[in-house]
């Protein structure tokens, strides 16, 4: 008989290490320190900004808000020391039912209708101009019609009453020589004289924002164009001018603020014509209130009457031009 050998056992092998659940990676902390530093940036670059608009525009608003709701009264018959009291809605009813002030508005209105379709066509047609290569010397061309922009206005509006006065114009006495009588400050033509004066002073500068529109066009879009068959003409109005189209709505807004401050032009121009009081205009209404009748009261609520104006004129603008973009994207 044979014994059957024992089997030893094989030896036990190492246990292999039980896996591990990994702990929760770390919060990613060089983003956020780059995200931190972004915002950083983004605050310094945007303090200056800011600053600007509270102490330029936020603080004389609400101090002329705060004005608005008081005026100055004297007790009694008049003899008393003068205070100020809460006068409410007062000066704003005060304004609104002034014929002078109603007047005024009327007046930069047409001032408006004729000032600001003349500049955007103006400088829009300059800037095309320039853009075809048709003109030569095309730096000194653009150097020249900005130029007068360089002129302050006071200046300009100085340089145009020379020009405008009888007895010392050189303009008038030429063509009164030609048998010509012109009254550049008559009753009919001293509100195209002012808008000659904002003309030439601003026409320049918006052909050249018009003209630095027109160099971003794509040149094979124009080239395109002119293989189509287009015309110099037919090029300018159906091809750059829509591409253009926001500069334009930019410049037309920037007028129309600028519009209806009107001041400086009237003002000197009140020297010499009657036909300019001192009441022409709003700005000049607030101007008179405050420094002539010494109405602080009367003078802030014009002046929020007229950026009411202004805030709502620049936002009717604003909702017809993206109507108008809306419109022409769904006709595509």
């Amino acid at each position: 008989m044979t014994s059957a050998t024992p089997v030893s056992a094989a030896p036990d092998a190492p246990a292999r290490p039980s896996p591990t659940i990994p702990a929760a990676a770390p919060a990613p902390t060089g983003r956020r320190s780059a995200r931190r530093r972004e915002l950083g940036a983004c605050g310094v670059l945007m303090t200056p900004f800011f600053v600007l608009l509270v102490t330029v525009f936020l603080i004389p608003v609400g101090t002329a808000v705060y004005l608005s709701f008081f005026s100055d009264d004297q007790p009694g018959l008049g003899f008393g020391p003068e205070r100020t009291v809460f006068a409410g809605l007062r000066n704003y009813s005060a304004v609104l039912t002034d014929p002078t002030f109603l007047g005024g508005l009327g007046i930069v209105a047409l001032y408006c209708l004729v000032y600001i379709p003349l500049m955007v066509i103006g400088a829009l047609a300059l800037a095309l101009l320039l853009d075809s290569g048709v003109v030569r010397l095309r730096g000194t061309a653009q150097l020249a019609l900005f130029l007068p922009h360089a002129v302050p206005g006071i200046i300009a509006a100085l340089i145009w009453l020379y020009l405008y006065t009888p007895g010392i114009s050189p303009v008038i006495e030429l063509l009164g020589k030609a048998d010509i009588t012109v009254d550049f400050l008559g009753v009919h033509t001293v509100l195209p004289s002012i808008v000659n004066i904002a003309l030439w002073s601003n026409l320049g500068y918006n052909m050249v924002v018009f003209y630095a529109a027109l160099q971003a066009v794509p040149r094979e879009v124009i080239e395109a164009a002119v293989v189509d068959g287009a015309g110099p003409v037919r090029t300018a109005l159906r091809v750059k001018a829509p591409l253009v189209r926001s500069s334009i709505v930019m410049v037309a807004m920037f007028t129309l603020i600028f519009a209806l401050q009107l001041f400086t032009e009237p003002m000197l121009l009140s020297q010499s014509t009657p036909m300019i009081n001192s009441r022409f205009s709003p700005s000049m209404y607030i101007y008179d209130a405050a420094f002539t009748r010494n109405n602080y009261g009367l003078a802030a609520a014009a002046s929020v009457v007229l950026l009411l104006c202004t805030i709502a004129l620049s936002y009717g603008v604003t909702r017809w031009t993206n109507r108008a973009n809306a419109a022409e994207e769904d006709t595509r």
